[in-house]
């Protein structure tokens, strides 16, 4: 008997060994250093972004379906309420033509992240940009490059829901980085025309009443200078005070 135990004993812990083996091969994560474009719509004049920074991804993918919120009341839809010094900005959804994208503002809002981020980017003839949890406590030089992260600092992006809503004034969209995936939390207000954008940012929302609160923020004076080559960023940011949503009668939302 014990000749025999012995080799089984043997044999057992091999197979137990190779197991082992195995599963710690298939679940290891895999690192990569990749650069990633600012996350920024080019302005009018120019091309792709030229800001870069440094992080490290952890595959899978940091592509992630965002979570449902809770469901609108019958016969109403949502509508975001941003409020600024200057008063309110709200928007409206499009959620037929970007329902994730939509989603992700939605719930954004609703968890209290937009509370306190500034709008760092500010273009006359073009558009104000936020969303950016840097602007809250980082320093200046990262404004641009954040975005809604994970326990684990992650990035949380969203997949590109290009469609036919044209750039045009009072139209939200999402910015992102040079791939066409990589929208997280920073959106921007057209202030014109910008039909360049269409088809390759992701148009989500429209306000509906508050334009005269963007304007009052994108003719603000801004640093210049060595630090502000695009005489974009605002000398004093305006903050989103508080972001949150309303649900009204579908009939006095824009469709």
């Amino acid at each position: 008997m014990k000749k025999i135990l012995i080799p089984m004993i043997v044999v057992v812990l091999g197979l137990l060994l190779l197991v082992a083996c195995g599963n710690s091969g298939d679940t290891a994560p895999v690192k990569k250093s990749v650069a990633e474009t600012q996350k920024a719509v080019a302005p009018a004049d120019s091309g792709t972004p030229t800001k870069t920074v440094e992080q490290e991804v952890t595959e899978p993918s940091s592509v992630q379906k965002p979570r449902v919120p809770e469901k609108a009341p019958a016969g109403t839809e949502p509508v975001a309420i941003l409020q600024t010094k200057y008063g309110d900005i709200e928007v409206a959804f499009y959620p037929h033509k970007a329902p994730n994208t939509v989603k992700n503002f939605i719930e954004l809002c609703r968890s209290g992240f937009y509370n306190g981020t500034r709008f760092h980017r500010i273009i006359p003839g073009f558009m104000i940009q936020g969303g950016d949890p840097n602007t809250k406590s980082g320093p200046e030089w990262t404004w641009g490059q954040g975005g809604h992260t994970d326990a684990a600092g992650r990035e949380i992006t969203v997949k590109a829901e290009f469609n036919d809503i044209h750039h045009a004034r009072g139209i939200v969209s999402m910015a992102r980085a040079a791939d066409p995936d990589s929208a997280s939390s920073q959106f921007f207000i057209c202030v014109a025309d910008a039909g360049q954008l269409d088809h390759k940012y992701t148009a989500f929302g429209r306000v509906i009443k508050g334009m005269d609160v963007v304007d009052k923020i994108v003719h603000a004076p801004t640093v210049g200078g060595e630090k502000d080559r695009e005489h974009s960023r605002p000398k004093r940011p305006v903050a989103v005070i508080s972001a949150k949503i309303e649900y009204r009668p579908i009939k006095k939302a824009v469709r």
